[in-house]
């Protein structure tokens, strides 16, 4: 384009900006129709940015120093131990306090009409054990034998107990027979019992709800603990389509495993997969907003509340009335007893139905979805700080170090075969005047694999260098040629000066 066009159009090659910007824009006024800016206004260039604050150095302790001179290697596993010792003390604590001696506490017992010689009996004998609940209808009494409400009921005009072990093996085994003994004892006959939900062959025990149930939660935060353990950056749609997804799959699974594979649960499929898939999905969503704020971590929590307070407070292994405290009061706010409930009703028809259940579901994904909201921001302002400061965590500097002692590792064991890992990434062979172990001076490049003492040693005790942190001895070899071209060379340490009459080679060998 010619000069003359330029003038036409005010254009300019470089940045296409009219010409009178370049003069006048940084130096325009900032009121309209007056050559002076406003008085207040700032002026363009006339204030300089604040300096931001330099950080000070991190405080390393004198144990992180100390820790960051051992084996990359052994740095990593030794941040990971932390994890073995969290399971002692949490199935010490949860799993062996809670079921080492199931005791029953205030255990309610329907009692149709009054029977005042039978309560006074079981106190005297049981105090504490059993609570009495008064009832009109023997229908009613039933009804919520069925539900849960209550263990057992006893009609005394009838002398017949009603139970249901499909709702509580335990319960229908032991309340009865006590009720008996005290009956007995008193003078009176053994009642009759009578089942009301009788457990099926391949559920003798009543035990098939509560694996299921642990099934559910293990598959659903273990998903939801590795997104935030490795999708720090991801949004939140991408983290809950895994979620969503995930749960389905291990939904599908656990179904068909404990269903058509192993034949604990006879139908009830496809109400099946939908529960557990709700249910796998509000786990994920609680334990991924946990995460933004446990970060690594995460396992430690979601255990907590999932796993380890869960089993024992579900009521699958015995009920609330015969587990300790806390137990038996978290029984009304952990996954697991809802879970187990859904489970029991839709397979046995037992338990207090779907609302408790679909309620607890709905307050856990809530839950999930605030923490994810509020959590996001705080993780980013936290990543943002520690970028600008400087500051690491132990376990980013044993990453760190480990990726590079692996990389020099790499490229030791290519040394060792000839071979070199260049820029880009490629391999290539080391030429014979840069490796210095092939050939000879007659230009005999073949490869006679020398190997130098840390190619021996085992896979379990590992080569002579172990796992000390210490650089690995170096020593000159020689190459020494006595025959023709032909002659292999024969590769030994240096005893002291080089003989003469022979061909000899010095490598490095590491």
């Amino acid at each position: 384009m010619s000069t003359a066009n330029h003038r036409k159009t005010g254009s300019v090659r470089n940045d296409d900006l009219p010409e009178r910007s370049r003069t006048a824009a940084s130096t325009r006024p900032s009121g309209r129709g007056s050559s002076r800016p406003r008085r207040g206004a700032p002026i363009a260039g006339s204030r300089r940015p604040a300096a931001a604050p330099v950080p000070g150095p991190q405080h390393i302790t004198r144990w992180r120093r100390w820790y960051s001179t051992l084996h990359p290697s052994l740095q990593l596993i030794g941040l990971q131990l932390w994890m073995p010792l969290f399971f002692i003390v949490g199935f010490c604590l949860c799993y062996v306090f809670a079921f080492h001696a199931p005791h029953p506490h205030d255990v309610p017992v329907g009692l149709i009409g009054s029977d005042p010689t039978l309560v006074a009996a079981v106190d005297k004998a049981l105090p504490g054990e059993y609570l009495f609940h008064t009832y009109d209808s023997v229908a009613q009494a039933k009804r919520d034998v069925l539900s849960g409400s209550i263990a057992v009921a006893f009609d005394p005009s009838s002398n017949v107990v009603w139970k249901a072990s499909a709702h509580q093996f335990q319960v229908a085994s032991l309340v009865p027979a006590t009720l008996s003994s005290v009956i007995e004892g008193t003078g009176g006959t053994a009642p009759t019992v009578t089942e009301l939900a009788p457990l099926p062959a391949w559920d003798e025990y009543g035990t098939v709800s509560m694996y299921v149930m642990l099934a559910w939660c293990i598959g659903g935060y273990m998903v939801a603990m590795f997104i935030g353990i490795m999708g720090g950056p991801l949004r939140h749609r991408v983290r809950a389509a895994v979620i969503v997804a995930g749960g389905l799959i291990i939904s599908l699974i656990t179904n068909t495993l404990a269903g058509p594979v192993v034949g604990a649960i006879h139908g009830h499929f496809v109400p099946l997969v939908f529960i557990s898939w709700g249910w796998i999905v509000a786990i994920g969503l609680a334990v991924n907003g946990l995460s933004y704020f446990a970060g690594r971590f995460i396992a430690a929590p979601a255990m907590i509340c999932f796993v380890f307070l869960s089993m024992p407070s579900s009521g699958g292994a015995y009920p609330k009335w015969f587990m300790p405290e806390p137990f038996a009061w978290l029984n009304h706010v952990v996954v697991g007893s809802s879970m187990v409930d859904m489970i029991k009703h839709q397979i046995y028809g037992v338990g207090p139905g779907y609302g408790r259940g679909l309620t607890t579901m709905a307050c856990y994904a809530g839950v999930g979805v605030v923490l994810m909201v509020v959590g996001k921001a705080w993780w980013e302002r936290r990543r943002i700080h520690m970028i600008v400061t400087g500051r690491t965590t132990m376990f980013n500097d044993a990453q760190t170090a480990n990726r590079e002692f692996l990389g020099r590792q790499r490229d030791e064991e290519l040394s060792r075969h000839g071979l070199e890992s260049t820029a880009t990434g490629t391999l290539t062979a080391i030429r014979q005047g840069r490796q210095g172990r092939q050939g000879s001076q007659d230009g005999d490049d073949r490869d006679y694999g020398f190997q130098d003492d840390r190619m021996s040693g085992d896979t379990i005790w590992g080569g002579p260098d172990g796992l000390e942190n210490a650089p690995p001895s170096t020593r000159e070899l020689e190459t020494v040629r006595t025959g023709g071209p032909g002659q292999v060379p024969q590769a030994r340490p240096v005893p002291g000066p080089s003989a003469s009459g022979a061909t000899r080679h010095r490598h490095s060998a590491r």
